[in-house]
């Protein structure tokens, strides 16, 4: 939707933190108000705040359409006898192709994977049952879990299945404070109350830390530089006789800044904790071994990698224990109780068998990324990179334009059939700005004007000639047109 601004529409100031709201474009239109484009009658059945008249409002600068009138070069930019606003739906037309460089919030399965999974789905027998049928469906499980222990180079009894990533995390801070509350099963974290982690992981360890917190457990946030490094110096002075458990992720999801778990992992052995790495973002895009690591608990994923979504696996190492968040039977070897999910778990066993090719295309993705990211600066030479320059996975760009809303670029990009995201997918929808973006040091505004470019393993070089033209387009038409995003 295109809309002409009267003088008299622009006055009042718009809600930045209504959802997704927010400005895209010259500071100076910052207080533009834009009641008028939303339609007070109707209100979203869920947030119940009024219903946006589209999904993107563009919105003329005044001074470039006084005079405007049917005769005008730019018939989209009307005005009528009244002076009162008009209203004209643009036509949208099919992308020219479509570009997903939103690897990091999940991946498209695998056509390898797919296949896999629905021949997965005629094992329908109980992986407990002793008959053939059950026989059949843990040959699977067993499998799907050496494929794993291979690629972390660990022996299989030490994987658990899981829901999700998140639920590993949440296994870990959760299972291992149990025990260690108990006072059984880790001698080193005996009856110990306190977390030591950083201030840039997931939610999925953020917000378990947060609920820790008000049980009574004393948790420490370590800072980052400004690539989003942790300081190892930092961890060593955090130690104390009462901390338990180190947790801080292998690479970021945000700007894929990785961090030297095994100088972390050193540190917090000395200091008698034991440790945890989130490995969600960086499992088969880096090589990973457990030892090498020196972690007691590695959490994985399985759709971040072209596997199904619903599938995640924990590592735990010899001598870590956990109290399990799900009681019940005895399936994965007491520490998660349920009928495993068969199809699930053998689409993730047949994904990590890809993880060779994902390494071995490592090269090209940078060189594919480092492309992106010289194009963007050609077109935009204030942008800025977040993140570490060399200590990064190979297929994550994390930039800051500034003065160019990062939500309100990411749905201008959507209409070219190009889709990335702002920030963490599991924050989506927040109108709070990037907090790992914050806790690298970018002011608010910068952080609200991120944007997050994460590659896939079918990536091309055209693609990314095509999301540069389209990026370099939607910046020209921001500056004389103020985008609005809608509140859901």
């Amino acid at each position: 939707m295109r809309v002409r601004v009267t003088e008299d529409m622009v006055k009042g100031t718009v809600d930045a933190n209504h959802a997704c709201g927010g400005v895209l474009g010259p500071e100076a239109w910052t207080g533009c108000n834009v009641n008028s484009l939303t339609d007070m009658n109707q209100s979203d059945p869920i947030s119940g705040f009024p219903i946006y008249k589209s999904l993107l409002c563009e919105i003329a600068k005044v001074e470039d359409t006084q005079g405007a009138g049917p005769d005008n070069e730019n018939p989209e930019r009307l005005e009528n006898s009244e002076g009162e606003l008009q209203v004209r739906a643009a036509v949208e037309q099919a992308p020219k192709r479509e570009v997903y460089l939103d690897n990091n919030a999940t991946t498209p399965l695998a056509p390898l994977v797919r296949e896999f999974m629905h021949e997965a789905e005629s094992s329908y027998g109980n992986a407990s049952s002793i008959h053939a049928a059950g026989r059949i469906s843990r040959k699977i499980i067993d499998h799907a879990r050496r494929k794993i222990a291979q690629a972390l180079d660990c022996t299989a009894r030490r994987i658990v299945f899981t829901g999700s990533g998140s639920e590993s995390n949440n296994y870990v801070l959760k299972g291992f404070l149990t025990l260690s509350n108990n006072g059984n099963g880790n001698s080193r974290a005996d009856r110990k109350q306190h977390i030591i982690t950083s201030s840039i992981e997931h939610p999925s360890v953020l917000g378990v830390c947060k609920w820790l917190e008000g049980a009574g457990v004393d948790v420490t946030y370590l800072p980052v530089d400004s690539a989003g490094m942790v300081n190892p110096a930092n961890l060593k002075g955090a130690m104390r006789s009462e901390t338990a458990l180190v947790s801080v992720m292998l690479a970021n999801n945000e700007t894929g800044t990785i961090q030297p778990i095994a100088e972390l992992a050193a540190i917090a052995h000395e200091g008698g904790a034991l440790m945890h790495t989130d490995a969600v973002q960086g499992f088969g895009k880096i090589a990973i071994n457990v030892d090498d690591l020196g972690v007691d608990f590695l959490s994985v994923s399985a759709h971040k990698l072209n596997g199904p979504k619903g599938m995640g696996a924990l590592y735990v190492g010899r001598g870590a224990s956990l109290e399990p968040l799900i009681h019940g039977g005895g399936q994965e070897h007491g520490m998660r109780a349920g009928t495993e999910n068969i199809t699930g778990i053998a689409g993730f066993g047949k994904a990590v068998e890809l993880i060779p090719e994902r390494l071995a295309s490592a090269g090209r993705m940078i060189a594919l990324r480092d492309t992106l990211y010289q194009g963007i600066k050609d077109t935009m030479p204030e942008v800025r990179l977040n993140g570490h320059t060399d200590a990064r996975v190979s297929n994550t760009l994390n930039v800051t334009i500034p003065g160019f809303r990062g939500e309100s670029v990411v749905l201008a990009l959507a209409r070219y059939g190009v889709y990335l995201s702002s920030g963490s997918a599991c924050k989506s929808g927040s109108s709070e700005p990037s907090a790992v973006l914050l806790a690298m040091g970018l002011r608010e505004d910068d952080a609200h004007c991120s944007l997050r470019f994460s590659l896939g393993t079918d990536t091309t070089r055209e693609d990314i000639q095509y999301v540069v033209e389209s990026l370099k387009d939607v910046v020209d038409r921001s500056r004389n047109f103020i985008h609005f995003v809608p509140c859901r």
